[in-house]
């Protein structure tokens, strides 16, 4: 039998049941909540045929260690099969938008960064598997459903990933604080992989080599850096706006 982990909290929770609930095992609701949102779950989980247990707060404490998991746990496959970055290509009707972390180490920066990707339509999170945070429990709360709904590509190597991106047509767009260019500039209506670095120390330097094209966001203020999740919201959000002005 494969190995299973909990998420937790209604986002996350209601996300994998309604996208993927062959991944899920057991559904547990805290007894003491007989709300409207608690009913709408579990009348989800029942039509998906999954096994719903009533269960007291504690225990749900007990298993995500006392994180606010808002009277809802899910148990699912730890393994189940993550999506490849062609897989996700091979089915687009729309020019690709992808975001590429470099490096991303703090979860709360992660789970911002698929939040935002999430709203602004993005189509796969790609990030390095070594130097990277990953899917823990705390990317996945703050995340609010959008590790869930949005697939989180891991790669060995990054450069040879972004040049492989190149060669399926995606323009790769590193987003750097020196670069001269102007995002606002940039013609953002194809295929496009947005290139944000970590916290601090922005890109590295191969993958800001390996990059079609640098840009910056223009600065007004007395701030020289904005949080990687705050950059990724912006940059996501014009390349939509230019798309949806078309």
């Amino acid at each position: 039998m494969s190995e299973t982990r909990f998420i937790h909290g209604f986002h996350a929770v209601g996300a994998r049941v309604r996208r993927q609930p062959e991944s899920v095992r057991e559904l547990y609701l805290a007894g003491n909540r007989q709300d409207a949102r608690v009913r709408d779950l579990a009348r989800a989980a029942q039509l998906a045929g999954l096994r719903v247990v009533t269960v007291e707060a504690a225990r749900l404490d007990a298993m995500v260690g006392h994180l606010r998991h808002q009277g809802v746990v899910a148990r699912i496959d730890a393994d189940f099969r993550p999506v490849g970055i062609g897989e996700v290509l091979d089915t687009l009707a729309e020019p690709a938008l992808l975001l590429v972390l470099d490096g991303v180490q703090d979860p709360h920066n992660l789970g911002a960064c698929l939040r935002v990707a999430d709203a602004a339509g993005a189509h796969a999170v790609i990030a390095p598997r070594d130097r990277a945070v990953g899917l823990n429990a705390t990317v996945i709360r703050v995340a609010s459903g959008a590790a869930d709904a949005v697939p989180y590509v891991t790669v060995t190597n990054l450069a040879r990933t972004l040049r492989e991106l190149k060669e399926r047509g995606v323009w790769t767009l590193g987003a750097e604080a020196g670069a001269a260019r102007d995002l606002y500039a940039a013609d953002l209506r194809g295929p496009l992989a947005w290139v944000l670095g970590a916290e601090g120390s922005g890109l590295r330097r191969l993958s800001a080599q390996t990059c079609d094209e640098l840009v910056r966001i223009p600065m007004h203020g007395t701030v020289e850096s904005l949080n990687v999740s705050v950059a990724a919201g912006i940059c996501l959000f014009e390349a939509r706006r230019q798309r949806n002005s078309n």
